[in-house]
């Protein structure tokens, strides 16, 4: 009977110290499986980190329609608006000059974000295509193409703005002594002439308000009033009184 008492005791001690490394190696397993399900979170989130913030630094943005509008009145244009001292001529600080020296129509397209629809402007007046005039061939139609494309954005991206596009200005390359030939360039009034006529065709195309401003800076032979101008291409204080003027019956 003692032998037996003994056996079983020895047979219960084996048993437990079976059932504390049992216990032990499936802590040790259950360990493992936590920390393997915690390195796989952390990739997960790593993942989930690069492609959904990272990404969203260096992922070029993409257009979208304007949901609200400020009450600011925007210029956009290349030097000829630049040189438009908006602040003397209006009086308001709602009036956004949002023109850069040597623009194309290509130049603005490109930058329509930041020059545009940041400020979600209640009116745009559209100033554009000397600088293409020069630069580029008339039977390519990239120039017009060009402003076509800013309107037509304008229109799908920021439909509650009203939209007024200008005619180009004519130039001056009179023999006059104020005329400085390497400003005008190589623009033509005839060339200004054909591109505001499509202009004018686009505008009614997209019920945009065209502007002719041409016809009201130019004298009887076409050119730009010598009064208006500074050396040819360049807007005189007296010429942006006349623009300001006429513009100022759309706003």
């Amino acid at each position: 009977m003692e032998y037996h008492t003994k056996k079983k005791s020895n047979t219960e001690r084996i048993l437990k110290l079976f059932s504390h490394k049992l216990s032990a190696i499936e802590k040790r397993q259950s360990y493992t499986f936590l920390l393997i399900f915690v390195l796989l979170l952390c990739q997960i989130g790593q993942i989930f980190y690069v492609r959904f913030v990272v990404d969203q630094k260096v992922t070029p943005v993409t257009e979208e329609k304007i949901v609200y509008r400020s009450n600011k009145v925007l210029f956009l244009g290349d030097s000829i608006t630049e040189f438009y001292d908006l602040d003397k001529y209006f009086e308001n600080d709602d009036y956004v000059n949002s023109g850069i020296s040597g623009n194309t129509a290509e130049d603005i397209l490109n930058d329509m974000k930041k020059r545009v629809y940041d400020y979600s402007p209640k009116q745009i007046f559209l100033l554009v295509g000397t600088n293409d005039d020069m630069a580029t061939d008339l039977e390519e139609d990239g120039a017009i193409q060009s402003i076509e494309n800013i309107i037509s954005r304008i229109k799908e991206n920021l439909p509650d703005t009203e939209l007024y596009v200008e005619s180009i200005y004519p130039i001056n390359d009179s023999d006059d002594d104020k005329i400085k030939p390497w400003v005008v360039g190589d623009r033509k009034n005839e060339n200004i002439r054909e591109m505001n006529e499509q202009i004018k065709q686009i505008c009614e195309d997209y019920e945009v308000t065209y502007i002719d401003l041409y016809s009201i800076l130019s004298d009887e032979d076409g050119n730009l009033k010598l009064e208006y101008t500074e050396e040819g291409l360049h807007i005189s204080e007296e010429g942006y009184q006349v623009i300001t003027d006429e513009l100022k019956k759309y706003l």
